[in-house]
């Protein structure tokens, strides 16, 4: 009986382990949504890749999570104090169309981080934020190239917008009352006069921009020559997303 019960122990195969996934590293790459005067200034997004997924952030809330398993960050709920005026779920826009079906601003969750960082520093001024665009679904991005395809106003889909991966926003600086301040042009206007080294400006002017764009890079944004209102995260990366928030029925 003892030789059995030894026989049998010695039988036991190990489980087998899963295999870790394996992370690809992420590409760093920089655009935007448009522009008219100097495509040979955009800078364009590389190839799409997979970046790595990271931990969820103490003051993170109301997050969707896409097929891939990526989180994205609802700013209105993470500081309702921000206004939102999401162009592109309006006719109000320089296609004079509706893209999107329903508005929202979604972004990574560091990204959304440091735009209530930058928030709450204008507000110890009197100051706040407006967004007019934040992610970007890449079939959103596909229907701004469907009705606008080319690649001097809007980024190909195939190559991808950083707002399509949740790291890109368009804004302005409000004051108490919500009025805009004076940035010279309206948002999406595509013209030298949207410049940010356009100097022959009112003084006023160039003191809004300098303002929105220190602000801006003090929490890890980069903005572009051609459009003043749009800045990118630049402390991390991460792939383009084809998530599409659902809308209120």
């Amino acid at each position: 009986m003892l030789l059995f019960l030894i026989a049998c122990s010695s039988n036991h195969t190990e489980k087998k382990t899963e295999e870790a996934p394996k992370e690809l590293a992420p590409t760093l790459s920089e655009t935007s949504n448009g522009q008219a005067s100097a495509p040979s200034e955009k800078m364009m997004d590389q190839a799409e890749t997979t970046a790595p997924t990271s931990s969820k952030t103490a003051n993170q809330v109301n997050t969707s999570t896409n097929r891939s398993g990526i989180d994205f960050t609802e700013l209105a709920k993470l500081d309702p104090s921000i206004r939102l005026d999401i162009k592109y779920a309006t006719t109000d826009n320089f296609t004079k169309t509706k893209i999107y079906d329903c508005p929202n601003c979604l972004l990574r969750p560091e990204a959304a981080e440091a735009i209530v960082t930058a928030h709450k520093a204008l507000n110890k001024k009197g100051l706040g934020l407006k967004m007019f665009d934040c992610y970007r679904p890449k079939p959103y991005q596909q229907r701004l190239w469907d009705k606008v395809p080319n690649p001097d106003y809007v980024t190909p889909p195939a190559k991808g917008s950083m707002h399509s991966r949740g790291a890109a926003v368009d804004l302005t600086i409000v004051n108490a009352n919500g009025k805009e301040l004076d940035m010279g042009t309206p948002y999406d206007f595509f013209g030298p006069e949207a410049h940010t080294d356009n100097t022959k400006l009112p003084a006023i002017v160039l003191a809004n921009r300098l303002l929105l764009q220190n602000t801006m890079e003090s929490v890890g944004f980069k903005g572009i020559r051609t459009e003043w209102w749009h800045f990118s995260y630049q402390s991390k990366t991460w792939p383009l997303s084809d998530y599409v928030w659902p809308c209120a029925k």
